[in-house]
Order: structure tokens, then C-alpha cells, then sequence
């Protein structure tokens, strides 16, 4: 069994869980595609260096990234770091020749994304790398792209995604960099790329889009005593228009009173309808319209197609009928990024995906309240 060493930059919420993705494989699927060895972690703080080496057990923490592309026993980069660094990290990683996974989005802007993208290809050294899309990951939704992929669906007509939060909705939540643009941040850029990268991997891509931002707290805590402008989006509502005729909506909020984690999709052809809801993720339902009617109902209506954790081999552990959860579709995205390190596969979901959710991104940030072509996909 192939070694390989990991190097995480960055070590809080996102990078806890990229390093507790990497060290579940040898439990989770049987075989594991490869032994991992946690080798390195930067972040900035001495404390939270040492929490890296005694929670997770980093053989060594810096506060320099750099340190970890300098070493020779470090394959991997995971890239964890707030959105206005990704451009860097990607960068030099992929200069040193490591394997890439990182975090959505790919970068603060379509400029940097090009940057990274163009740098991949030049490179062409045959290294993994990888978006860290996860809810791509959901069994319901591995299914729901097989029967559209099958044709079930016949021609798509309509589409509804949202992504549902409660955060925003308190004006005495302090500004974060997540609702800051400045910062690479803004409400439909953290929420908004699950469902625009969803989109675009059921449905195809984008042909137009017309964004409508919400600010709905123009000013914040500033976390020192004073108030600061709130430079992002609290939440953000789209019409679109696919390359493949679909029209449809897509929000993005953190104003959702009642909301914890709802990611909801909805999607109606002439052939049959499916849906999503992320708060019960065991079950994707699928209305078949070619299915016999009668006097009453003959096998009309939605059934509910029990996906559960039915993961593919060699995934062993919890097992396929036990209940899935947010943490179990991000260590099946690891897996596969590790698997394809492995067996020298380019990275799916590609850093090209990444770019193109950027596009769409900047494209509603770019031209609000009005109708705009997506070029470039």
C-alpha cells in the first residue's frame, strides 16, 4: 500500500475536518486507497500549533506554509485557509509539485481562479487536485445525478436550490471575513458555491444569470467596540438560465430564522421530478410521470428512494443502512481525492470546476439586478 504524507494549511473549522477526513479512511473503506501519514500543519498561532500536534498528531506545526512545501515526505496540501489566501497556497503548491485539495471556493476572485487553473495545466505534471465540494458526496445526490444522467428526467423545465442559514439574522453577530467581499467573503460565495457547483454538476451549465444581494444589517460589531459596514451579502436570490433550456432559482441566506443546515433542491421535467432536502438526507424522492395513473392514483406520486449511506466498495463502515451525515460526505470527497492520487487520476470535482462556479460567482457580483451572459465556460 502506497505512503503518503499530508500536509493541512490552516487548522480551524475546515481544516479540523480535512485532517479528521484523511485519518477516518483506514476505518471507513476496506481497503483504504493509501496509508496516510499526518505529517505537517500551518497555522498562524503558537497555540493553535500545538493543538494541531496533540489533537491530531502532526508530526510538526510552523506557521509558514512554506514549510511544508519544502519537504520532500509531503504529497498532499490541503488548503483550509480563509478565502483571500487561497491564491497564494494554490500557487505555490502546485509549483512544488503536490497534490491539491482545497476548500471552496477556489479563490477570492476570477482573476486568482484563472491564475490557479492556468497554473495547473502548465504544470501538467500529472498531480491530483481537487475541489473540496462535498455535498457532490451525498449518496441522495450520487443518485439523483445517475437518473438524470439515465434520461428519467427527460427534458428539464424548472429548478429550485437553496442553502439555508440562521447566522446572519442576529444584528449583534459580529462581522466575520465570511460576510466580508473584501475579504473574498459574502453569503452567496460561502452558501451560494455548494448550490451553483450542485447546478452546474446535475444540470449543466449556466448560460445567464440575474443576482439580487441583500444586505440586510448595513452595519456589525467590529469586534473592538466599534461598528463597521458590512461590505457583503447577508443573502442573495437568483434567476437562471442553463446552456440546456432549464430556467430556475437559487438563494443563498443567512437570514433564515429557523434554519440550521437546509440545502433543498427541486427539479421538474416532462418525464418526472426529484427532491432533495439536506435535513433528511437518507432519502432522495423521485416522481416518475411515465409511471401508470388509474381511478385512484394507480402508481402515480413520489417514491422515496431509500439512498441512505449506500456508498459504493470499498466504503465498509458505518454501513450502507445506518443514517449518513455532514461529516461522512466530506470523508467520502477525501477518499476520492485520495483514490485518485493513488491510481493517477486528475482531480473530480477539477480545479476547472471550481473556476467555473467562480464564473458564475463574480458574474451576479459583477452585474446585480440585471440579466448577464456567463462567458467563458
Amino acid at each position: 500500500m502506497k505512503t503518503l504524507g499530508v500536509g493541512v494549511v490552516g487548522y480551524g473549522f475546515m481544516g479540523r475536518m480535512h485532517t479528521y477526513a484523511y485519518q477516518s479512511l483506514p476505518m471507513l473503506y476496506e481497503p483504504s486507497p493509501a496509508k496516510l501519514r499526518m505529517v505537517g500543519c500551518a497555522v498562524r498561532t503558537p497555540a493553535s500549533q500545538e493543538l494541531a500536534v496533540r489533537q491530531a498528531g502532526f508530526e510538526f506545526a510552523t506557521a509558514d506554509y512554506r514549510h511544508l512545501l519544502e519537504r520532500e515526505d509531503i504529497h498532499i496540501i490541503s488548503c483550509c485557509v480563509p478565502n483571500s489566501l487561497h491564491g497564494q497556497v494554490a500557487l505555490d503548491a502546485i509549483r512544488a509539485g503536490k497534490h491539491l485539495y482545497i476548500d471552496k471556493p477556489l479563490a477570492a476572485s476570477l482573476e486568482e481562479a484563472e491564475r490557479i487553473v492556468d497554473a495547473g495545466r502548465e504544470a501538467d505534471d500529472g498531480r491530483t487536485r481537487q475541489m473540496a465540494f462535498n455535498y457532490r458526496f451525498v449518496p441522495a445526490l450520487m443518485r439523483a445525478r445517475q437518473l438524470l444522467r439515465e434520461g428519467r428526467l427527460g427534458r428539464i423545465y424548472t429548478f429550485s436550490f437553496r442553502y439555508l442559514h440562521s447566522t446572519n439574522a442576529d444584528p449583534a453577530r459580529p462581522l466575520h471575513w465570511k460576510t466580508d467581499r473584501s475579504a473574498g467573503g459574502g453569503v452567496l460565495v460561502d452558501l451560494g458555491s455548494h448550490i451553483i457547483d450542485l447546478a452546474r454538476w446535475l444540470l449543466g451549465d449556466f448560460r445567464r444569470v440575474l443576482a439580487h444581494p441583500v444586505t440586510a444589517i448595513p452595519e456589525r460589531p467590529d469586534g473592538k467596540g466599534g461598528m463597521r459596514k458590512v461590505e457583503g451579502d447577508d443573502a442573495t436570490f437568483l434567476l437562471a438560465e442553463m446552456r440546456c433550456g432549464a430556467v430556475g432559482t437559487l438563494e443563498a441566506s443567512k437570514l433564515a430564522v429557523g434554519a440550521n443546515d437546509d440545502l433543498t433542491l427541486d427539479i421538474r421535467g416532462e418525464k418526472g421530478a426529484l427532491l432533495f432536502d439536506l435535513m433528511e438526507p437518507e432519502w432522495l424522492r423521485f416522481y416518475d410521470n411515465t409511471a401508470p395513473g388509474g381511478e385512484l392514483g394507480g402508481l402515480k406520486g413520489f417514491t422515496a428512494i431509500e439512498c441512505v449511506q449506500r456508498y459504493p466498495a470499498p466504503a465498509s463502515l458505518p454501513g450502507p443502512k445506518l443514517t449518513p451525515g455532514w461529516m461522512r460526505f466530506h470523508i467520502h470527497s477525501v477518499y476520492e481525492f485520495v483514490r485518485r492520487v493513488v491510481e493517477g487520476l486528475p482531480g473530480d470535482p477539477s480545479l476547472a470546476d471550481g473556476l467555473e462556479t467562480q464564473r458564475v460567482l463574480e458574474t451576479c457580483y459583477a452585474s446585480p439586478g440585471r440579466w448577464s451572459e456567463v462567458t467563458g465556460a
